[in-house]
């Protein structure tokens, strides 16, 4: 298989967030899979779905690899559980959230592993898109048909999402 540019989303809002992120790039890159490109700043956010919790901290990552996508998907919640992640509650606290934004321009929708590509609400996140425009701007979103920097300028919610600092 040829390599693919992939973007992953990061997030973390239980215990050291920011350690949190880093060790999950660490261990991304540290995968023999996945070759890390850029790293976009982190930025705390407000929580989604379910408000009473910490707030997040978000970045995305830009990679590339020969993974396909299932398999990118196991590597990702292989090191979600290893950092203690947990089935919990539905946009619930978690140690960290590893999600597959883009991969190459791939419409995925599989049932099993419940996989979907791009990730199915990005264009409502702020926390997401943000993050995203700062490393992907020029990069067109394959279903929206938008680049990711104008979909960043108009979501709603980009008023909680506040810069906090780069990945060391």
């Amino acid at each position: 298989m040829n390599s693919v540019t992939v973007y992953l989303g990061l997030g973390s809002n239980v215990g050291e967030r920011l350690t949190n992120l880093v060790w999950a790039l660490e261990k991304l890159g540290a995968s023999g899979v996945l070759e890390i490109l850029d790293c976009s700043a982190v930025y705390e956010t407000e929580p989604w779905g379910l408000t009473d919790q910490p707030k997040f901290l978000n970045s995305a990552v830009k990679a590339r690899t020969t993974l396909p996508p299932e398999q990118l998907l196991g590597l990702a919640k292989t090191i979600e559980q290893a950092m203690g992640r947990t089935d919990g509650v539905r946009y619930g606290p978690r140690p960290i959230d590893i999600d597959i934004l883009l991969y190459g321009d791939h419409v995925i929708d599989l049932e099993v592993p419940n996989l979907q590509v791009p990730h199915p609400r990005m264009a409502e996140r702020a926390f997401v898109l943000i993050p995203l425009a700062e490393i992907a701007g020029w990069v067109s979103h394959p279903t929206e048909k938008a680049l990711i920097a104008d979909m960043a300028s108009n979501v709603e919610g980009s008023k909680d999402v506040s810069y906090w600092g780069q990945i060391p």
